[in-house]
């Protein structure tokens, strides 16, 4: 056996993985990273960057449309191969060249193959060859090996092929009938991609579309996506699913209604890549969401960090947050508390610190690129009853702001904005309408900020822009 000595060893080569050991260099530490598939992870291949560019196309258009003067100059309808060209070629054509040049343009040691916990800091890493190469930590062994898709024990499903998310951002043909069984994020997007390039979309969606965003944000994605002509049938579960020989899948739903198909997507759910990443060595579940402390290190059930507290995880992997966009601030957080604790430099672990991942817990932003596109940050409504909190709900009419008005002809929106009436503080907030994505990272600042709204009145949006519903929704709430 080669052997291998680092301060840090990451599994998994994702963007989480990545900027783990970025941040370990270049805080003078060393740092290998471990990838038995593609450097660049799910993000780059099979979810953020193709999936959005499958979106941006089909919105680019209707933007146009809504527009008098630019409409008229619309002469045709999306052009499917070109949408699929754009898609490849920022998935890099699932070639990881440029990713890897980037790892060596770093400094951080890349070994291919599947890498395994063998014993306190120490992971063997067995590549195509078959012959194991032992990599030992002297600081910390990170697990960022992220999720896959969930399939669900429907009888006949696994053996009709389903798509899941990946085959789904890597088609390389539109199918001419897609069902998809689920209702959230990937199963809204895929429905409002495929439907927008020629698909004939059925939508089973058993507990709601987009059932976690606040209400209004569902129903108007629901309500636009019925207009595009997709089947959203809210409440509907599959009950059994067949392929027949000549490739059509047929589902069949618990109330015996039969829905066909030439493709069936299953988009309900993640699972953590911690099957055969050696779990058991350190006396964890194969398989199992890895629990971590407020830096992050892999905890026990009795909520101490395991062994010689060596092990920590960032990412989908610790069921915190799974977006890409918190597991790369997980992974800042990561590298540095690691080179912190290696260098024996204090280590700030209290709320808001360098070292913690406080955000996860109410100051999440999301984009959901549908259309309307959603873009929230913080808690729901509901969520913040939920978590005990005295609010003061405040919504507004997206559409009567006169940059919306100026955006797009007949522009409908919605705002709503959630106040901890104790601290006078917005602790949610929920955007939807055309082009919301862009507008959020506002919210996110007040929220993150805990800016008091008496000096959100200082803030002033500029006029006319869409922004200006800030102001609207201050002089709601002070009504």
């Amino acid at each position: 056996m080669d052997s291998n000595t680092y301060d840090v060893v990451v599994i998994g080569a994702g963007p989480v993985g990545e900027n783990v050991a970025d941040q370990v260099v270049r805080g003078g530490l060393s740092a290998a990273i471990v990838e038995r598939e593609l450097v660049g992870g799910e993000c780059s291949y099979w979810a953020c960057m193709p999936t959005k560019a499958l979106l941006r196309s089909a919105a680019a258009l209707r933007a146009a449309r809504q527009v008098p003067g630019a409409r008229e100059a619309v002469t045709g309808g999306l052009d499917v191969a070109a949408v699929l060209g754009r898609r490849d070629s920022f998935a890099a054509h699932w070639k990881d060249d440029g990713q890897v040049g980037w790892l060596d343009s770093a400094g951080i040691a890349l070994h291919r193959g599947q890498g395994r916990i063998v014993s306190a800091g120490v992971v063997e890493v067995t590549g195509d060859d078959g012959v194991p190469v032992t990599l030992t930590a002297r600081h910390a062994v990170v697990i960022a090996t992220g999720s896959g898709s969930l399939l669900p024990d429907i009888p006949g499903l696994h053996e009709a092929a389903p798509w899941a998310s990946r085959e789904a951002a890597a088609a390389n043909a539109v199918p001419g009938r897609l069902a998809i069984i689920g209702g959230g994020v990937v199963a809204s997007e895929m429905a409002t991609a495929f439907a927008a390039l020629g698909s004939s979309v059925t939508m089973l969606a058993r507990d709601g579309v987009l059932p976690l965003a606040e209400p209004f944000a569902g129903e108007r994605v629901t309500e636009s996506l019925q207009e595009a002509g997709v089947s959203v049938r809210l409440g509907a579960e599959a009950a059994s699913v067949h392929r027949d020989e000549a490739g059509t899948v047929h589902i069949t739903m618990t109330d015996g209604e039969q829905v066909e198909a030439d493709e069936v997507l299953v988009a309900i759910g993640r699972i953590p890549n911690t099957q055969d990443i050696g779990l058991g060595a350190v006396g964890l579940m194969p398989g199992a969401w890895l629990t971590v402390d407020d830096t992050l290190r892999v905890v026990g059930e009795d909520g101490a960090p395991i062994g010689d507290e060596w092990l920590y995880a960032a990412g989908d992997v610790n069921r915190r947050v799974l977006l890409t966009h918190q597991g790369k601030y997980q992974a800042r957080a990561v590298g540095d508390v690691i080179v912190a604790r290696a260098k024996g430099e204090a280590v700030e672990d209290g709320r808001w610190g360098r070292h913690v991942a406080t955000a996860d817990e109410r100051a999440v932003p999301q984009v959901v690129l549908t259309e309307p596109e959603i873009a929230s940050v913080g808690l729901t409504a509901a969520a913040a009853e939920t978590a005990g909190v005295r609010i003061r709900v405040v919504d507004y009419d997206l559409g009567a702001v006169a940059g919306s008005a100026l955006h797009a002809d007949g522009y409908q929106g919605h705002a709503r904005m959630v106040v901890d009436e104790d601290r006078k503080v917005i602790v949610g907030f929920t955007l939807v309408g055309p082009d919301v994505a862009e507008l959020l990272h506002a919210a996110t600042i007040a929220v993150v900020g805990e800016v008091p709204l008496n000096r959100l009145w200082h803030a002033v949006p500029t006029f006319p822009t869409v922004t200006e519903v800030w102001l609207r929704l201050l002089e709601a709430y002070g009504r």
